[in-house]
This record gives C-alpha cells, sequence and structure tokens, in this order.
C-alpha cells in the first residue's frame, strides 16, 4: 500500500498537558514568505507526455524510467493520463505541496496544483500523482502546514510544548496560498497558549476551522504535576502511629468503665 503525503494532523502529543490555560494577548503568527529552502520562481513549468499504456506493469517500467505515472483533470476538463519527470517533480514538491504548476502538455499550457502525492511506504519514492486544474480568479481549498519557530519561555524552566494543530484547512486564490505558517512561541509561558483566532492569515485567506480550537499549549513538567497530586492526597492523613494511639486510648476508656460495672 502507497503512502499517500497527508495534510491532516500529526499523531502523537507531548506528555504532560497542562490544565490552566492563559489567553495570550499578541498576534505571533507571520505567514512564512518564501517556500521550505530555496524559494521558487513565479512560474514553475513541469512538462508533461501523454500516457497510453496501463496497467501496474507499464507504470513499473515508467518509473524505472524515471517517468512518474499521472492523471490531469478539473474544470470540467477530459482527465488526461501523462508522465512526468519524477526527479523534477520531487524538486517542485521539496518546496511546498501548494505551489503551482504549469503543466506544459502538448504545447498547451494548463495551470495546476499537485494533490493526491502517492510514495512507497519504505522508500519515499513517488509511485502516483494526481494534478488538478485550477484557475487564478476560482478560491479552491487547501492544507497549510503550521511551523512552530522559537523556544517557548516555560520550556526553559521545564515546559512541555505540546503542539495539537499541525495543519489548517484554508480558502483561497491558488496564487495566494502560503507556503505555510510560521507560530512565534518564544513569548510562551508554562500554561500559555495559542488558538486558531491568534492566527494572522494573509489578505484573501480565510479559514472555516473553529477559532477556538488549540494550536499550542505550553504544558507544566509532567513530574511537577505528579508530585502536586501526591502531595493533596497526602493531606489529611494522621501521622504515623497516630490512629493506633488513639484506638488503644479507647479500649482503655471502655475497659474501665466495663470493670466499674462488674465491681
Amino acid at each position: 500500500m502507497e503512502a499517500q503525503e497527508g495534510w491532516g494532523e500529526g499523531a502523537g502529543r507531548i506528555p504532560g498537558r497542562s490544565a490552566r490555560l492563559v489567553a495570550v494577548p499578541m498576534r505571533v503568527a507571520r505567514v512564512l514568505s518564501e517556500r521550505v529552502g530555496r524559494a521558487m520562481p513565479d512560474d514553475v513549468v513541469l512538462t508533461a507526455a501523454p500516457r497510453s499504456d496501463r496497467g501496474s506493469g507499464a507504470a513499473g517500467r515508467l518509473r524505472r524510467e524515471g517517468r512518474l505515472p499521472a492523471v490531469v483533470y478539473g474544470l470540467g476538463g477530459d482527465p488526461a493520463a501523462v508522465t512526468v519527470a519524477t526527479h523534477d517533480l520531487d524538486l517542485i514538491l521539496a518546496h511546498g505541496v501548494n505551489t503551482l504548476i504549469t503543466l506544459r502538455l502538448d504545447g498547451d499550457d494548463q495551470l495546476t496544483l499537485a494533490r493526491q502525492v502517492q510514495r512507497h511506504p519504505v522508500r519515499g519514492d513517488l509511485v502516483h500523482v494526481d494534478f488538478i486544474r485550477v484557475r487564478t480568479d476560482v478560491a479552491i481549498t487547501a492544507e497549510v502546514a503550521l511551523h512552530l519557530v522559537g523556544e517557548a519561555e516555560g520550556s526553559k524552566s521545564g515546559g512541555v510544548v505540546d503542539q495539537q494543530l499541525f495543519s489548517l484547512h484554508i480558502e483561497a486564490m491558488p496564487q495566494n496560498i502560503p507556503g505555510g505558517i510560521e507560530l512565534d512561541i518564544s513569548a510562551l509561558e508554562i500554561g500559555d497558549h495559542l488558538r486558531v483566532s491568534d492566527l494572522d492569515l494573509p489578505a484573501g485567506v480565510t479559514t472555516d476551522v473553529d477559532p477556538e480550537t488549540l494550536v499550542v499549549t505550553v504544558a507544566a513538567p509532567r513530574v511537577a504535576a505528579v508530585e502536586e497530586g501526591e502531595g493533596e492526597e497526602g493531606e489529611g492523613e494522621a501521622p504515623e502511629g497516630g490512629a493506633p494511639a488513639e484506638a488503644s486510648a479507647d479500649a482503655a476508656s471502655d475497659g474501665d468503665g466495663d470493670s466499674s460495672a462488674e465491681e
């Protein structure tokens, strides 16, 4: 089974989440101005060739030749089976899955986005990709990665940074989709948090995610939380040997009463 490049939230959280949440008044999110690594040129062109052979055998031969099986569809046009250079597409995707790609097929340029990117689960090699046709005047939806930057003040005193949202579902014109969103967490103390409402989205970009959704918290150290819980459990307990002493005194009193009655 191929692994698909996901846009969903990352799995697993760092233990030790604090129950106390303190709002941070400052807006500490800014949009990435560049893609990861080198900035991509404005016009990214990828040459495609028609594909007639179908089936796993033909697809395997293409991959061994450095070509990737793909499909182009969208905007009411007929789907087209194509191939592209695997290495070239890999370089493009390294700068972001939302990079606009001008797909050049038989002399016809089509503006597209790569979707349903499938990779080999072990080697990570590209296996298949879909290209959807887009227009610069029609908004589309996409998932944008959220990146934490800086070292939280709370982590310097033992706090644990707990990122709970790893990507954001947005709607925007294709050319306005950011490569990612950075969140500066350097001012966060233990117990502080950021919500979706704290994100400063660029003009023309909207999200339907609940603004109260937590993005990241700085939790209290787990060891400290455990020790505090143990201290609360210990309150009200009698000192060692106290309860037996009281019981002995009561027993002695009962015994004296019985003896007087007998006399």
